[in-house]
């Protein structure tokens, strides 16, 4: 540490920092654009000099770096005539359209240039003009005359997001911001650009002309998106959310979001909203219904099939994204009705997975613990799509020396370096497992464990335990792929002795915004239960789904429908029409994440509750509030909470740490290779559940772009033909026909193809053999 002085009061920095820091930490503002706390030092846009003693000139603040016993003055004669000349430059081409403009009213320039700037310019020239640039449907570049070159949005692509899109061409007033040979940004965190923008080059496409910034009431909440639970502020004018920017929280999603939790709210008002309960006709056609009337059917309902065939035959399914009170409220309903038949997780196809694992599986650390691993071995994850900015903090520990390793059946690109990678058929994800750890005992001089004999280690799977065994702080994480396949406990169990072998963390990148909490709510089967999967696999006689669209959120959407089909009565607790009016015979419209309050709890097990931020549309309810009176017309006991908070406090009990385990009960072993060729299922970042998916913006993304039968040029080659080619696709459940795509990163013998399409929903399971032929 060494000490200074900052406008006549001492502080200490530590060494090596900038003095814009140690004047943060002080509490004195030192104007600035260019300069962005996670960010590297550019110090191009000047605003931030200061008066250093002994210095012949005025210092930039940002690249300054602090010395013992410096004296700087930020509000001097000399650093104020700086700043305000440095100011004049910046406005000289800069445009005087601020009433037009939709960054008026938090602009960094618009602030700076009342305090720093001229009552008139003595520029009289043209002021220059710059052609916008098509960044895609999320980003709006209409106005980048308004640019000042801080290129705070190159070093945040670079830097954060780990691809450099953007760039700048020319030099001087000649010079702009702009995109690599006209392509769009497709960055999953290309929106954070907007937010560190000083002025109103970029904006959001979305949002642009839509509410002027002072009219916007500002709420806290939390993303339902995935297992991070990213802190929000939801901006909302007339009870209609307009807006998401990030809240920052240090320990969670630091200051970033990514673009599915920015520009999700886009699917909140569609056509396809729900607005009324409706009820199904004897003559099959939907009609609206008040309240009263819609309850009175679900509980005349589901009281006729457990009178004539028994509660076990009432199944309650739920999501990922629905929130710990709705979770509970479900579970309490199925169980006081007399069934056990409850569940959240619907790609979990395993039936051998709830038994395996003891507690309630977590990521088995801090997220913010991220950034300190110095090796990691990720298995069965499109990290990028899957987990956006836990991949975002293991890129900035990859940077200071973290070594990644992978173990997948599609090799992306993280963006990051990849220490070593093993890519293979998803069947045989547990055999890579084995090889690893059979690689680290001979290194380690140890017998083989019996279940291994004869494995034989690859050149990949030893670089993965040369890396594993030569760090202290080790982890290894199963991904989303992982925990779906028909395998997982198999996956599970090896992970697991891998872990343990190298003195490693053990966890879960979970998926959902709620996988946590819907464990400790208890909305898992009991004893004697049918799980998600076995649920959707033969017909019960009724069924309360809720916030779910088994459809396209489950394994096997195609079949799931049918089954719902096949169902004597099916109840859907959902806000999208379309999401159950094929097989529900009542829909209650409930309120998404902004217009109910509730809670989530993240992979780390942190529990964080928020509030709605919009009033409720039309008629729509929270869906606690549906679920707690549907148990009071049953006339049950235990439903009398009046408050989300009651519910909440029922399940955190005793609080969560000594609930969450990831120790694994199953047994090691291997797995027997399948013959043909095999299903590489992955759920693309934009098709992740009912919101995102209505999203328009997100939809016209390249990520959201229809699926193709994507393979390796020798699984072409076996095949005969060549990507472009139309392929029927043929698996045990039905056909598609979809345009074949070289991709090398796809495993040999594999085809993947993206699952949540409706035009692969007739392939079924995401797991098993494919047939393909030319169309």
């Amino acid at each position: 540490m060494v000490e200074l002085t900052i406008d006549g009061i001492k502080v200490e920095a530590p060494e090596g920092s900038m003095v814009i820091q140690a004047a943060h930490k002080l509490g004195v503002y030192v104007p600035h654009f260019c300069y962005h706390k996670k960010l590297s030092i550019a110090a191009n846009c000047r605003m931030c000099l200061v008066d250093v003693e002994k210095a012949p000139k005025a210092l930039p603040a940002c690249a300054t770096p602090v010395t013992n016993g410096m004296v700087v003055h930020t509000r001097s004669d000399k650093a104020i005539a700086a700043q305000k000349s440095v100011m004049e430059f910046l406005l000289i081409n800069h445009p005087l359209d601020c009433p037009v403009c939709d960054q008026g009213g938090e602009c960094q320039l618009q602030d700076l240039a009342v305090g720093y700037g001229a009552s008139a310019s003595r520029y009289q020239e043209p002021k220059r003009v710059v052609v916008g640039k098509s960044m895609g449907p999320l980003i709006s570049t209409d106005a980048m005359q308004r640019c000042i070159h801080c290129t705070r949005c190159v070093r945040f692509g670079e830097e954060i997001g780990g691809i450099m899109e953007i760039g700048m061409l020319n030099r001087g007033e000649f010079a702009e911001i702009t995109t690599f040979v006209g392509q769009a940004v497709e960055s999953e965190l290309s929106g954070n650009m907007i937010d560190i923008c000083p002025v109103g080059a970029l904006l959001s496409k979305p949002f642009k002309f839509t509410a002027r910034s002072w009219e916007l009431a500002r709420r806290r909440s939390v993303s339902p998106h995935d297992s991070l639970g990213a802190n929000l502020v939801v901006q909302a004018k007339m009870d209609r959310v307009m807006r998401v920017v990030p809240f920052e929280n240090e320990d969670v999603n630091e200051c970033w979001i990514s673009d599915r939790d920015r520009f999700s709210y886009e699917g909140l008002y569609t056509e396809d909203r729900l607005a009324h309960p409706m009820i199904r006709g004897e003559d099959g056609q939907w009609r609206e219904a008040s309240w009263s009337d819609a309850l009175q059917v679900v509980v005349h309902g589901l009281n006729t099939v457990r009178d004539q065939f028994g509660a076990e035959q009432i199944g309650g399914i739920g999501s990922h994204n629905a929130t710990v009170e709705e979770l509970a409220l479900l579970a309490r309903l199925v169980r006081a009705l007399g069934s056990e038949n409850v569940d959240f997780r619907l790609r979990t196809i395993d039936p051998a997975f709830g038994k395996a694992v003891a507690g309630v599986p977590w990521l088995g650390m801090p997220i913010a613990d991220l950034g300190t691993l110095d090796r990691v071995l990720v298995v069965g994850s499109f990290m990028r799509k899957d987990h956006p900015l836990m991949a975002q903090r293991l890129r900035q520990a990859a940077k200071h020396g973290t070594q990644i390793s992978f173990i997948d059946s599609a090799a992306e690109d993280p963006l990051f370096p990849v220490t070593a990678r093993m890519t293979v058929a998803p069947s045989v994800l547990p055999n890579a497992l084995a090889e690893v750890q059979a690689a680290l005992a001979k290194a380690k001089g140890l017998a083989i464990p019996q279940a291994y004999a004869g494995v034989e280690p690859s050149l990949a799977a030893q670089q993965i335990a040369a890396s594993l065994s030569s760090g202290e702080r080790v982890a290894v994480l199963l991904g989303n792929m992982a925990v779906a396949s028909d395998q997982a406990s198999l996956i599970a169990a090896n992970a697991s002795a891998l872990a343990q072998a190298a003195g490693a963390k053990f966890g879960f990148l979970t998926p959902g915004a709620n996988t946590v909490g819907g464990y400790l709510a208890g909305a898992t089967p009991g004893e004697g239960g049918l799980s998600a999967e076995q649920m959707l696999a033969q017909p019960l006689k009724a069924y309360l789904v809720l916030h779910a669209e088994p459809a396209l959120d489950s394994d096997n959407g195609a079949r799931a429908i049918e089954v719902l089909k096949a169902a004597g009565f099916a109840v859907a607790l959902t806000s999208f029409k379309s999401a159950a009016q094929d097989w529900a015979d009542v829909m209650l419209p409930i309120a998404p994440f902004t217009e109910t309050s509730g809670t989530f709890i993240n992979a780390e097990g942190r529990a964080q509750s928020f509030k709605g931020v919009a009033a409720p549309f039309a008629d729509t309810r929270p869906a606690w509030k549906v679920l707690r009176v549907l148990g009071n017309l049953f006339q049950l006991q235990g439903f009398d909470d009046e408050t989300s908070e009651s519910v909440r406090e029922t399940v955190m009990v005793g609080g969560t740490d000594g609930r969450l385990s990831n120790d694994i009960t199953a047994a090691i072993g291997l797995a027997g290779k399948r013959e043909g060729l095999e299903r590489v299922a992955d759920v693309p970042i934009y098709r992740s559940d009912a919101l995102v998916r209505r999203s328009q913006p997100l939809q016209e993304t390249a990520a959201s772009q229809a699926p193709r039968a994507r393979m390796a040029a020798s699984t072409l080659a076996g095949l005969g033909v060549e990507s472009g080619d139309a392929l029927r696709i043929g698996s045990a459940q039905g056909q598609a026909t979809l345009a074949a795509l070289l991709d090398d990163t796809v495993a040999p013998g594999c085809v993947r193809i993206a699952t949540a399409f409706n035009e692969t929903l007739a392939l079924g399971s995401g797991f098993g053999q494919l047939t393909v032929e030319r169309a």
